[in-house]
C-alpha cells in the first residue's frame, strides 16, 4: 500500500509582520494586537487540532520571543504534541539575499533561542515568505536540519504577489515583501532532495525539501488563507485534485484563525481581506479539512514526515 501522509503546518507571524507586507507602519497595533497570536491563535489552533486528533508543527519566528508571552504558549504547544520549528530570527522577507554569513546567524540563533526558552530543538526551517536561495540551504545543512519547507511552486500566488507589491509601491506604500524567482514556479510539487546549488532543482542536499500544496497542472495554492476565505466549491474542488499526492503539506498562518472582531485594527483588515470571514466559518471550514486529511491518509507533523519520506525521495 502506498505511503499517504498528510501534515499540518502553522507559520506564527504576529500581526508587525503583515504591516510590513502592506506597507503600514507597526504602530498601528496595541499591545493586545502585537499579542493576538499567543494569546488568541495558538489556543485555537490547539483546540483545532484536539478536535480532530491531529499532530501540527508551529513554525516560530524566534524575535517573537521577546514577547514574555510566547514561550509558555509554545511550551503548552510542544506538552500537546506540537512540533516546533525554525521560522528564522528576524523573519526578514529579504533573509534569502543576505550573504551565507548573515543567513547562517540569523538561523543558528533562532535555533539556539527556541531551544533555550522553549526545551525543544527544531530539525527543520521554512524560509520568511517562502524564498529560498543556495546560501540560504547551505545554512540548513550547517545547522543539520532533517528537512526544509519553504518550496511554494504556486503561480496564481507569484502572479498575485507581484501585482499587490507593483499596487503598493505605486501607492506610495512599498511592502518590505520580495518577489522569489520565477524558477520557483517549476519546482517539484512533491518531495524532493533538493540541490544546495540550485534550490527549485532536484540535487543531492542532505535533507529533504517538503513542498506546499499546490494542485497538479495549474498549481492552484492551497494553504490556509485560500482554504478559508476563497468560495467553497473551488476549495473543495482544488482538495480533490491534491488528495492523491504522496504528502499533503498543508500550510496555514495563525491570522487563518482570527477575524477583525479579535482586535485587528481597522486599516490593517481593510488590507488584509481573509480577517473579514468571521472566525467561526474559518474553524469550521478547517476542522472539515483537517478531518478529510485524516479519512484516507495518516496525520504526523512535518519532522516526521520527513523522516519517513527520507529514503523514498531521490534527488
Amino acid at each position: 500500500m502506498a505511503l499517504r501522509l498528510a501534515s499540518l503546518s502553522v507559520d506564527l507571524d504576529s500581526l508587525g509582520h503583515y504591516c510590513r507586507i502592506q506597507g503600514l507602519p507597526e504602530t498601528l497595533l496595541d499591545d493586545r494586537a502585537k499579542g493576538l497570536v499567543w494569546s488568541t491563535a495558538i489556543p485555537r489552533f490547539l483546540e483545532l487540532f484536539a478536535s480532530v486528533g491531529s499532530p501540527a508543527t508551529f513554525f516560530v519566528i524566534a524575535s517573537d520571543l521577546s514577547d514574555e508571552r510566547l514561550a509558555p504558549a509554545l511550551k503548552t504547544s510542544a506538552a500537546a504534541g506540537v512540533e516546533l520549528a525554525n521560522h528564522s530570527f528576524s523573519h526578514d522577507y529579504a533573509l534569502s539575499r543576505r550573504s551565507r554569513v548573515e543567513i547562517e546567524a540569523d538561523l543558528r540563533r533562532a535555533h539556539e533561542l527556541i531551544t533555550t526558552q522553549t526545551g525543544v530543538a527544531p530539525v527543520g526551517f521554512r524560509a520568511p515568505g517562502y524564498t529560498l536561495s543556495s546560501s540560504m540551504l547551505e545554512a540548513v545543512a550547517a545547522l543539520g536540519y532533517r528537512y526544509d519547507s519553504s518550496t511554494f511552486p504556486a503561480a496564481p500566488y507569484w502572479l498575485a504577489k507581484a501585482t499587490v507589491m507593483t499596487t503598493l509601491s505605486a501607492l506610495g506604500r512599498p511592502s518590505r515583501a520580495i518577489l522569489d524567482s520565477p524558477n520557483v514556479l517549476l519546482a517539484p510539487r512533491v518531495p524532493y532532495r533538493p540541490s544546495l546549488a540550485a534550490p527549485y532543482r532536484r540535487g543531492d542536499a542532505p535533507f529533504i525539501e517538503l513542498p506546499m500544496a499546490v494542485s497538479p497542472i495549474a498549481r492552484m495554492p492551497f494553504i490556509g488563507t485560500f482554504a478559508t476565505s476563497m468560495p467553497w466549491p473551488l476549495v473543495e474542488a482544488t482538495f480533490r485534485r491534491i488528495r492523491h499526492s504522496e504528502h499533503f503539506n498543508f500550510e496555514l498562518h495563525a491570522i487563518d484563525v482570527l477575524d477583525e472582531s479579535d482586535g485587528i485594527p481597522a486599516a490593517l483588515a481593510r488590507q488584509q481581506r481573509d480577517v473579514g470571514v468571521p472566525v467561526r466559518e474559518k474553524l469550521s471550514r478547517l476542522r472539515r479539512l483537517f478531518t478529510w486529511l485524516g479519512d484516507d491518509r495518516e496525520r504526523v507533523t512535518i519532522a516526521e514526515a520527513a523522516t519517513r519520506l527520507s529514503g523514498r525521495v531521490d534527488g
